[in-house]
């Protein structure tokens, strides 16, 4: 989904295209539902059990877990039935000594922290989460054909025809359906995803000291508003040293600070190489294993700069920026979620925390609560367009003669994706794509400063050498 997006976005940006307003406004659905779906999905499924202990949790009294549940929150699947069905479940996993999808966890290490009652009520709200995410899946699968790997994209707006009346068609009635799967979004993370967070993040307080790692921030404005993606529902921008006041904004799709910015080194990558770090448009993807080597070549992964220095990207990048520039809703969940992690740690937790390994996470529920009210929010301008008698979705492309170049940029779930094309004569002559990950796990670049990944992970307390868990937890956020 994530590059079908960016490499439509490349193109366009290419041919220097203007793409209908309903087609912004189902791709902005798409990737939003998309995002929604990744952040729960990467908290609960794909990491959360680095700080929740599962064995635990059959330690814990499920009343007590519907009271403690109850003082946070108003879910309806927060209560005492609910929590002593799982921990029945549980106790017939571990009984049969095979944990399932609970094997090979740490369980009983030392760094775990969390009570049984509140183990409980994450393990709870692990199983719900496997249902939630699919309402996600659902509305990626209307609007993209299929989920994933979405099949409606196309260079200058989407293939998704619009009727009121039609089956074969988008229609009215599938629209309010989708309506339906957004508010039980909202609903879920609003009143389960943002105060888990908020009370793991309370009981590790202590990791909001480790993990910063990179403290330059960069991401990108996304979700369009205009046909020439000159206005955007979030925005985006660069910040050196986490310095919330000197925000360099990114504006637009044709915005020269940030194509101008980014270019790739394979010093210690897998690559051929030797011609210093490259821009994108001259990139080069050509293998070239050495084996590891301390002080050589290390990693698969190439390591990107923007104006020469690493910078971290994800949903703290993505938080910070918007809150840089005052972006209201931002500001909102990320005080809630600070606050109220303080009154239950019994603290004041600032806003300097957020540069953690914690703090992330605390990003990620923010960023994705964001999202939910932005997907109702583009949901009604689609309507609304609709409701206007717009009802265009499509403009074709011309591909002119000679050489043109273009970059298209997406603020996926995990961080800023760019895609960057060179076509001569409508043909692709060169393709590179710089992505979250490579950002993230970059190597050491061209003058041997470590990638994000690597910076966060130095000084990191590990109490089992053995079982690395601190590790994990770094690095999977």
């Amino acid at each position: 989904t994530v590059h079908a997006i960016t490499s439509v976005r490349a193109v366009e940006n290419a041919l220097q295209m203007e793409v209908p307003l309903n087609a912004q406004y189902i791709r902005n659905m798409i990737i939003t539902a998309h995002a929604i779906h990744d952040h729960i999905v990467h908290f609960y499924h794909l990491s959360a059990l680095d700080w929740v202990d599962v064995v635990s949790a059959l330690k814990a009294d499920p009343a007590k877990t519907a009271a403690l549940a109850g003082s946070l929150s108003s879910w309806d699947g927060n209560s005492r039935q609910e929590f002593t069905k799982v921990k029945e479940r549980l106790s017939g996993f571990v009984g049969t000594g095979q944990l399932g999808i609970f094997t090979n966890g740490y369980w009983g290490h030392p760094a775990m922290k969390l009570s049984p009652e509140v183990n409980l009520l994450a393990v709870t709200h692990y199983l719900q989460a496997l249902e939630i995410q699919r309402y996600a899946s659902k509305i990626v699968s209307i609007l993209g054909s299929k989920s994933p790997h979405i099949q409606n994209m196309a260079v200058g707006g989407v293939s998704n025809p619009i009727a009121t009346d039609s089956q074969s068609v988008l229609t009215i009635e599938r629209l309010l359906a989708v309506k339906e799967w957004i508010n039980k979004l909202g609903d879920f993370v609003k009143n389960v995803y943002l105060v888990d967070v908020a009370a793991i993040g309370a009981f590790y307080a202590d990791w909001t000291h480790i993990g910063a790692g990179v403290m330059d921030y960069l991401s990108v404005p996304d979700l369009p508003l205009d046909t020439k993606g000159t206005k955007f529902a979030l925005p985006g921008g660069y910040l050196k040293g986490g310095d919330l006041a000197g925000i360099k904004p990114i504006k637009s799709f044709n915005d020269a600070y940030f194509r101008d910015g980014v270019h790739e080194s394979v010093k210690h990558s897998w690559y051929k190489g030797g011609k210093g770090a490259l821009h994108p448009c001259k990139g080069e993807t050509e293998p070239n294993y050495t084996d590891f080597q301390d002080d050589g070549k290390y990693s698969w992964v190439k390591s990107p700069t923007f104006y020469g220095s690493p910078a971290q990207v994800g949903p703290l990048s993505r938080v910070l920026a918007m809150a840089a520039q005052n972006h209201a809703p931002t500001l909102k969940y990320l005080t809630g979620v600070l606050d109220t992690a303080g009154a239950l740690a019994k603290t004041k937790i600032p806003l300097a925390a957020v540069h953690s390994t914690i703090g992330r996470h605390a990003a990620r529920a923010v960023s994705c609560a964001v999202q939910v009210d932005e997907l109702a929010n583009q949901w009604n301008l689609l309507v609304d367009n609709i409701g206007k008698g717009d009802t265009a979705t499509f403009n074709k492309p011309v591909f002119p003669k000679g050489v043109v170049s273009g970059v298209g940029f997406h603020e996926a779930p995990r961080g800023v994706l760019s895609h960057w094309v060179v076509l001569e004569d409508g043909k692709i002559t060169n393709y590179q794509c710089v992505v979250p990950t490579t950002w993230n796990a970059a190597p050491r670049n061209e003058g041997d400063v470590p990638g994000p990944y690597e910076a966060s992970l130095l000084n990191t307390p590990v109490a089992d050498a053995e079982r690395p868990l601190e590790v994990l937890r770094t690095v999977h956020p």
